[in-house]
């Protein structure tokens, strides 16, 4: 038989012998050594684990003293079967059982994207020049912050397309809003209050709460973040999604955007965290100014990722952090390292430097701007649903009259193989306008595929068309 692989710590103080039989009789008890196998001979286990034929004789005889296994004359050790013997405690095996994700169909996630759009053949080349021997310097550490000259690009995009004035100084890339968060709240420092959007993002409150740090949540209407209700609080730093808040898909009004900005400069301590993750993609009007771009007292933290204009698994994310907290920056992670490997950066960085980031946005906003509309139009035939928040994203959010609540609704889905989540599940306290209310993901979903899909959902939860359809 093959020979047994065991850990034998010389410098211990049971002696050799009796850690190989024990290792031996665990093997046995438990089965990894099958029943009738023979043992290698004296001579070449103790060759293999480099100990002494007496060390060997001395377990051997032991483990047969015991009954574990059998001597065959001029032929070798065998193991014994052990079932019989009424000392042995045989361990219960329990049959490793793993997790099966659910299989769905129909994939209404608002975390998926085009994937079949995606410029393969340009991101590979770029690839393949960033795997070069002219590129060694990749090869070692970079900057905490991320390469200077990614953020040189990703400075120069912001100020032509969300307004944002910073300089690349200012900018930290890491792998993900998940990541970028901690550091920020390690900026602002302990015993502060935030305020959060409700229904919002689920992980800002667990990061906040894992961190020790008190949370308040806000409510959200037609107009966004309820700027009075935060008012009335003792938050000193909120976290908001105004240019298309999730999930309701609601865009922060001008008049509440002006309103949190006064608040946040009443207090030295008032800090606003704009989370701008979906902001590239909007189909009606001009886009919105971001917050920090009417921001003129240092009190936005500014917040973006590539997961939805490129893709999730990039793992590329962004803070821009206001001048007069990057001392403070300094002072916490001088000594860290980028979390996003350095050929990743420059990839991305000659993507945009060429302006295939650029071509590659106006291409996708027209591709999801298609599948929208198709949705809307299928959507509009059906008299018990409404839609809002179809102004920008990649989401949409339903409201459904139906004797079954959302969560009902998305349950019957489930079972059918249709993913779709009910807007109670983003609620960090209980708001019963939200009981029928579903998010509605479709950047995932073929356009062609788009009416069936509606349909097939629809017709599972036996809603009926409209008389002028």
């Amino acid at each position: 038989m093959d020979m047994l692989m065991f850990e034998l710590d010389k410098n211990a103080k049971e002696p050799l012998y009796e850690q190989l039989y024990e290792a031996i009789k665990r093997g046995i008890i438990d089965g990894s050594i099958p029943v009738e196998k023979k043992l290698p001979s004296k001579r070449k286990l103790a060759d293999f684990l480099m100990l002494s034929q007496t060390t060997i004789e001395l377990a051997y005889g032991q483990l047969l003293a015991e009954g574990y296994i059998v001597s065959k004359p001029r032929i070798g050790f065998f193991v014994e079967d052990i079932a019989s013997l009424p000392y042995i405690d045989k361990p219960v095996l329990v049959p490793e059982t793993k997790p099966t994700a659910p299989r769905y169909d129909i994939d209404f996630s608002p975390g998926r994207i085009d994937t079949a759009s995606f410029p393969f053949s340009t991101w590979r080349r770029y690839a393949k020049d960033a795997i070069d021997e002219q590129q060694q310097s990749l090869l070692l550490a970079g900057s905490a912050q991320g390469e200077y000259a990614l953020r040189e690009e990703i400075a120069s995009y912001l100020y032509q397309s969300r307004g944002v004035h910073c300089r690349p100084e200012q900018i930290v890339i890491g792998s993900g809003t998940e990541q970028l968060i901690p550091m920020i709240l390690q900026i602002l420092g302990d015993y502060n209050v935030y305020a959060l959007e409700n229904p919002g993002y689920q992980m800002t409150h667990h990061i906040i709460e894992q961190y020790g740090q008190r949370s308040l949540p806000i409510r959200i209407d037609a107009d966004g973040l309820d700027v009075s209700e935060l008012e009335m609080s003792d938050a000193n730093i909120v976290y908001v999604t105004p240019s298309h808040q999730f999930p309701t898909g609601a865009i922060l009004s001008a008049p509440r955007r002006a309103q949190l900005l006064q608040w946040a400069s009443h207090q030295g301590n008032r800090y606003i965290i704009e989370d701008d993750y979906d902001s590239e993609f909007r189909y009606i009007g001009k886009p919105i100014p971001s917050l920090q771009s009417m921001d003129h007292q240092q009190k936005v933290i500014y917040l973006s990722t590539f997961s939805k204009s490129l893709m999730p698994s990039l793992r590329i994310a962004y803070f821009v952090l206001p001048e007069k907290l990057m001392p403070r920056y300094h002072a916490l992670f001088t000594y860290y390292t980028c979390t996003v490997p350095r050929f990743e950066q420059h990839i991305l960085m000659q993507f945009m430097r060429d302006g295939h980031f650029s071509k590659h946005l106006n291409r996708m906003r027209k591709i999801y701007r298609k599948k929208l509309e198709k949705l809307t139009a299928v959507i509009t035939n059906y008299e018990a649903v409404n839609i809002s928040g179809e102004q920008a994203g990649m989401h949409i959010a339903l409201t459904v009259t139906h004797p079954q609540n959302a969560q009902q609704l998305s349950k019957q889905a489930k079972d059918a193989h249709i993913r779709i989540s009910p807007l109670s599940q983003y609620l960090l306290k209980d708001d019963a306008r939200y009981a029928q209310h579903l998010l509605l993901g479709f950047g995932g979903i073929d356009e062609e595929k788009i009416s069936q899909a509606i349909t097939t959902l629809f017709e599972l939860w036996q809603l009926k068309k409209g008389a002028n359809t």
